[in-house]
């Protein structure tokens, strides 16, 4: 199978059957990821050095300007999609197989979840996967320990809080936080302080 045909498939949101050619080859794409996040966590890199490894892990051919703080963890890597001036704090788990789609200038926090995909809930199908894209606009800021559940947008110039797990969309500009994610706070564009 090809990458495209396996990322057109994750991109229509449709169910993948536990041990198909898609689920296969699923599997055969987190060997690579293991192995290309086990030489960016277990060894010092310089920054450049974090932007190689990142390319090779994404496919992404002209990374853009990218900060990262290691470890960082995936099990697929090839549909992560990151804008200019994209910082990741240590500790981060991307499970892009649905997409991760980040703007510019976003901050994310330590040890944050993106998750892209979710378990058929009927028992005798629980090993099916449905894949469902992640949406993170330009100058959006998550916390430390937020998690992302699959199929959400969030807006330009957001801030999650530490702590938030986000199951729906979060306009932009506002502030959310708990669990379940809330909106509590709409920011004015003075407070906003990054370009977005």
């Amino acid at each position: 199978m090809k990458l495209k045909t396996f990322l057109e498939k994750m991109d229509s949101g449709e169910e993948i059957e536990a041990g198909s050619a898609y689920h296969l080859f699923m599997h055969s794409l987190s060997q690579e990821a293991l192995r290309i996040t086990a030489e960016m966590n277990n060894a010092y890199h310089t920054p450049e050095e974090l932007v190689v490894l990142m390319r090779e892990l994404t496919g992404q051919p002209d990374f853009p300007p990218f900060g990262l703080f290691p470890p960082f963890y995936t099990d697929c890597g090839k549909h992560i999609h990151f804008g200019k001036n994209v910082f990741v704090n240590s500790g981060c788990r991307f499970q892009d197989q649905g997409g991760i789609w980040i703007g510019d200038n976003v901050l994310i926090g330590h040890n944050a979840v993106l998750a892209t995909l979710n378990h058929n809930p009927d028992p005798q199908k629980r090993g099916n996967l449905i894949p469902s894209r992640i949406v993170i606009g330009n100058g959006v800021w998550l916390g430390a320990n937020v998690t992302v559940l699959p199929g959400v947008t969030i807006g330009e110039g957001a801030i999650i809080a530490a702590g938030a797990v986000v199951t729906k969309d979060i306009p932009a500009r506002t502030v959310a936080a708990g669990v379940p994610a809330k909106v509590i706070k709409t920011i004015k564009a003075a407070e906003a302080g990054v370009e977005v």
